[in-house]
């Protein structure tokens, strides 16, 4: 196949802001999390998918299954969909109160 580019699971972009590594980042539509630290104008890889824990609003509960967006205002992970992005779901409960979920990000992007 002449026009196969990659797979598109990891990819390399530049970043309009500082990125530490291991954040959720959205460019566009495209979220991702960061494998390691990049300065405005550098470029990091997104990985597009995979299981990770990431910082979720404190004041929610999750159940395992449910549909998780991406704020990227307060960037944290949230099941409010009004404002934000689609990113994947739950794989774990979360308490309410807690800092993290832990989520499937599906790779798709909305």
């Amino acid at each position: 196949m002449k026009n196969w580019i990659q797979p598109g699971e990891h990819l390399t972009l530049t970043m309009a802001a500082a990125v530490a590594g291991g954040a959720g980042v959205l460019v566009g539509d495209i979220f991702g999390v960061a494998q390691g630290d990049a300065g405005a104008g550098e470029e990091v890889v997104l990985v597009r998918r995979g299981v990770f824990e990431l910082p979720k609003t404190s004041a929610q509960a999750w159940t395992a299954g449910a549909k998780v967006y991406w704020d990227d205002t307060a960037k944290v992970v949230t099941t409010t969909a009004t404002d934000n992005t689609l990113i994947g779901a739950a794989v774990e409960i979360a308490a309410n109160p807690s800092a993290t979920g832990i989520v499937l990000l599906d790779g798709v992007i909305r």
